[in-house]
């Protein structure tokens, strides 16, 4: 959905999402390993503030480009962090990555009680309905409206007078805040962080997720995720080795018959 955010509703295709989504990890160790006990609200502040300063960064140089140029500056930017965090064995623990502890459930008001498979899963579904929520809020807002005005005509739209870099900066920003809660969620959930996270291979499965679901639709991204991942896990089944050549396959024919992704080609079915 954060990437969402940029590539439907902006028109910016972003490969350096892996970096928000690798730091907001890494910002959640960092809380995990340096408090004790470990805590889950400062693990999900150190998470966003870390995405949220390197979303700051990072789109104050991108936003000023345009089209392929802003796409490959992102990519650039994903491959910078993941040298540095690979590199970094002090802090980062290098290729080996960090393990940690995973904090307990504490909600104010509820005695604290250590996470399960049963109550991680709600936890999760809670945070990503209410990330919904907000996402759906501002691409309804007059701001997601201008932000769509830039998708369609960016002369335009700064002709009008609105102040294009500004939006996009913010859009951004946005985005990468979405793609580090993902992060943190994540971290959580496996307590161990690793470089191949803020690998650019990652922003480009998120490409494929909302690719296959259906860009502009926040729904749509999530629906491409869980297809994605279904296909990949069932096809790996059958062939170990070589699963990639049939996704590559199923993934390239979408593109082509089904270009508006599955939430787009099931609108459609049903207005038939």
């Amino acid at each position: 959905m954060s990437s969402d955010i940029l590539i439907g509703y902006t028109g910016m295709v972003s490969f350096g999402h892996s970096v928000f989504f690798g730091i907001g990890m890494y910002g959640a160790a960092a809380a995990l390993l340096t408090v004790r006990p470990p805590n889950l609200w400062l693990a999900l502040l150190y998470g966003l503030v870390a995405a949220a300063l390197v979303a700051v960064f990072v789109a104050y140089f991108s936003t000023r480009l345009r089209d392929i140029y802003f796409a490959i500056t992102t990519l650039v930017f994903s491959q910078i962090f993941y040298v540095i965090i690979f590199t970094w064995t002090e802090v980062t623990g290098g290729e080996n990555g960090l393990t940690f502890r995973q904090p307990p459930l504490a909600i104010p008001g509820v005695p604290s009680a250590a996470f399960t498979p049963v109550t991680l899963h709600w936890f999760v579904l809670g945070v990503v309905t209410l990330s919904y929520l907000l996402l759906r809020r501002v691409t309804q807002s007059p701001f997601g409206m201008v932000l769509q005005s830039i998708r369609e005509n960016e002369p335009r739209t700064r002709a009008i007078g609105y102040h294009v870099e500004r939006y996009k900066i913010v859009a951004v920003m946005l985005s990468g805040l979405v793609a580090g809660l993902a992060g943190v969620l994540y971290a959580i959930q496996n307590k161990f962080v690793a470089p191949d996270f803020v690998f650019f291979v990652v922003s480009g499965e998120v490409v494929i997720f909302n690719v296959m679901g259906g860009m502009g639709t926040l729904v749509g991204p999530v629906a491409g995720a869980a297809f994605f991942l279904l296909l990949r896990e069932g096809l790996s089944r059958f062939w170990t080795e070589y699963y990639l050549i049939p996704v590559g396959i199923i993934f390239t024919l979408m593109v082509i018959w089904i270009p508006q992704g599955l939430l787009g080609f099931a609108k459609r079915r049903l207005n038939q």
